[in-house]
């Protein structure tokens, strides 16, 4: 998909909508509280371009980019959670954990986390980057939707979810992460520290699944990294049963969000090859299922086809 960027032309300017004089605290802008949630998350490239950019065409969304290491990030998608049941569908909120999807912070330029941002037309332009007083932040809310008017923007979104319970205290004073140093180093973009502290975590645990789910996106981003995409899908065009070839463009798949053609195209590689170039296309894909998770459905479904292709 064609990501939207921050620079693109023509995107809606909200710079000036952090008001001066906030309203008080009762003033409420919204209307009250639907049955069910209008706050969800995106999860990969598809959830993006469909949950986010095709939504923003006919309602405001605000996207939420936080991870669970980056200070106020929590209290911020608290109180845009709360916000969005009071407002009952004027907008909807996005929520994008850009720890646990650190290629899609790549793949946007995310500068740093907590970022909202509004998403207008399929562009996004930036909002805010620090909690908050809930009061402020209605009113800033109150003059996106505005200028969302003004754009010819004026839909009110279905609740996307079940009714969100109110954020406890608990929630927002999680726990530091296990793994904070590690994924603050992934989403830095310090690959080689994020493999070295995932890794030795793996040994001194080895059933992690959150240990070994960031050293497989580590693993992947510097696979990738530097690797010119359109160069790389001709050279596997032209060597459909090289190996090294069919692995980079299977990355390259997965990095863009197709985890179906990546795991297609490693399956039909299996199939065809032997010895040892198919026992590493194999271990490859199953690095790859490592990426997605394998409670995933496309996971499980590749899972299956591999297991027929081998057998």
């Amino acid at each position: 998909m064609t990501v939207p960027q921050f620079s693109r032309p023509g995107a809606i300017d909200l710079s000036a909508f952090r008001p001066q004089n906030p309203p008080a605290a009762g003033a409420a802008g919204g209307l009250p509280g639907g049955a069910g949630s209008y706050a969800f998350d995106v999860v990969g490239e598809q959830s993006l371009r469909v949950d986010v950019v095709e939504r923003s065409m006919s309602v405001v969304v605000l996207v939420s980019f936080w991870s669970a290491t980056a200070p106020g990030a929590a209290e911020i998608n608290a109180t845009l959670t709360k916000l969005s049941t009071e407002f009952a569908g004027r907008f909807l909120l996005a929520k994008v954990d850009v720890g646990a999807q650190p290629e899609l912070a790549q793949a946007l330029g995310i500068p740093q986390v907590p970022l909202v941002v509004a998403a207008l037309r399929g562009q996004l332009a930036p909002l805010l980057q620090e909690p908050l007083p809930e009061a402020e932040m209605r009113a800033v809310i109150e003059q996106v939707l505005q200028a969302a008017v003004a754009n010819g923007i004026s839909g009110t979104a279905a609740p996307v979810g079940p009714p969100v319970e109110a954020m406890v205290d608990s929630e927002l004073d999680e726990p530091e992460p296990r793994h904070a140093a590690a994924e603050a180093a992934l989403l830095s973009g310090d690959l080689d520290t994020a493999i070295a502290s995932f890794s030795e975590a793996l040994k001194s645990t080895p059933g992690d699944a959150e240990a070994a789910l960031g050293l497989a996106q580590a693993q992947l981003l510097k696979r990738t990294r530097g690797v010119d995409a359109v160069s790389a899908r001709q050279n596997a065009a032209q060597r459909p049963d090289d190996v090294a070839a069919q692995t980079l463009a299977a990355d390259l798949d997965l990095l863009s969000g197709d985890a179906e053609a990546a795991f297609s195209r490693l399956i039909e590689l299996v199939r065809r090859s032997a010895g040892d170039e198919r026992d590493a296309a194999r271990k490859h894909l199953i690095e790859m299922f490592d990426v997605v998770g394998d409670d995933d459905p496309q996971v499980m479904k590749a899972r299956q086809s591999l297991a027929n292709a081998l057998f």
